[in-house]
């Protein structure tokens, strides 16, 4: 249903303008169908004549026709129905894609190595029923995005590959109910003029996640006992217990408002007569010396623009209350991973890796045994007779209910 939008003139008189709600909804060409159902239907139409064609020879028209209803129910049902907002046709075709992919995937470049036999002996289907063995051949896992750098302004730049780059900005918000109509007139104007303002596409995300009082909780009961009257420590130890109560009988969640401005590398107005000369003209380097070094001009331009778009959106945005901060590269990597894993046990963090980083280890004191059998990740690690007093026993304790989580 569209929404009605209000507008002042030049009397400060308000009129209604209606805005379409479905600004992405396809063309209609024929009979109210888009030209892929179109499409469609005529290709099942065409193999349909074709069958009869070929066997009206042999079989009546009657027996035919009974024989092609159902393919004829099938094509319209799969071209009218929508489900989620998505036709039929096109959720069989992400069903098929999807029993297709690899079931085991893993973020890695080249060659892959299979899985080895001490994971893949515990490995199930999701049938519940064990892999054969040498059945879990892991596949390559490609995501749009493939690196989160670091710019010298701490941004993290996301590299898309071929469709350019993009920044990852949290939003604050206004509260638009409790505005005057004039204050909502004035938000709304602003807000227009920064959308009148893009020349690239942006996106506007608003992300649900669950919300976890549990360091909140402890901090407040540790710190009570430090407040300097009674009735203050007894306040917050009784707030400790209501966000306790209210963690265990409802589900907090909270939203986190993203604005991602993405660039294309190559600029559709920047090439002109620079770039012609640069490809007419010899140089002294060799070819691929030179694309690299034009790949690495391209890319920095490709930043210089974010970044000052990223400055426009904030300063255009300033007026509706609105303030605008971009991410660093490991913020942009955490709301990556927490959007791919929106219900991980593990919590996104800015410490982690890069994809890109190199991990080492610490080598041990001596060498280790090289007739020393391998041990079982998966196996159940001895339990000592300790001491239950001892503090060995106590981080024994606190790994077991680390792995109870």
């Amino acid at each position: 249903m569209p929404a009605p939008h209000h507008r002042t003139d030049s009397a400060d008189r308000s009129y209604a303008v209606r805005i379409p709600a479905d600004v992405d909804r396809e063309d209609r060409v024929l009979a109210n169908l888009t030209a892929r159902q179109v499409a469609i239907l005529a290709t099942v139409g065409a193999l349909l004549y074709a069958g009869y064609a070929a066997t009206r020879t042999v079989l009546p028209p009657v027996v035919f026709l009974v024989a092609a209803v159902p393919a004829i129910i099938g094509a319209g049902v799969l071209v009218l129905g929508t489900r989620d907002g998505l036709s039929l046709d096109r959720l069989v075709a992400a069903a098929i894609r999807q029993r297709l992919t690899p079931r085991v995937q893993v973020a890695a470049d080249g060659a892959i190595a299979p899985a080895p036999d001490w994971a893949t002996a515990r490995a199930v289907a999701p049938d519940g029923r064990p892999y054969r063995a040498g059945a879990v051949a892991p596949a390559g896992l490609r995501l749009p995005a493939r690196a989160v750098d670091q710019t010298a302004g701490d941004v993290g730049v996301v590299d898309l590959g071929p469709d350019g780059l993009a920044v990852v900005c949290v939003c604050s918000t206004v509260n638009f109910a409790l505005r005057t109509d004039a204050e909502q007139e004035a938000l709304v104007s602003s807000f227009g003029r920064y959308l009148h303002s893009l020349s690239a596409p942006i996106q506007i995300l608003i992300r649900a996640q669950r919300l976890d009082l549990t360091d909140q909780i402890a901090e407040l009961r540790e710190r009570a006992g430090g407040l300097p009257h009674p009735a203050l420590e007894a306040a917050a130890r009784e707030h400790a217990d209501y966000l306790a109560e209210l963690v265990a009988h409802a589900d907090l969640l909270r939203r986190q408002v993203l604005l991602v401005l993405r660039e294309p590398e190559h600029d559709p107005g920047g090439a002109g007569a620079s770039g012609l000369l640069s490809r007419l003209i010899p140089t002294p380097r060799s070819g691929s010396a030179r694309r690299v070094a034009e790949d690495e001009g391209v890319r920095r331009a490709a930043e210089t623009r974010l970044a000052r778009r990223v400055a426009e959106t904030a300063q255009l945005l300033a007026p509706a209350g609105i303030v605008v901060t971009p991410l660093d590269a490991g913020q942009a990597t955490a709301v990556l991973a927490s959007a791919c894993n929106p219900d991980t046990l593990m919590r996104p963090d800015t410490a982690f890796a890069a994809a890109s980083d190199v991990v080492t280890l610490t080598a041990p004191d001596s060498p280790p045994d090289p007739n020393a059998a391998v041990p079982d990740p998966w196996g159940t690690a001895p339990v000592e007779a300790t001491d239950p007093d001892s503090s060995h026993a106590s981080a024994n304790a606190d790994d077991e209910m680390w792995w109870a989580r």
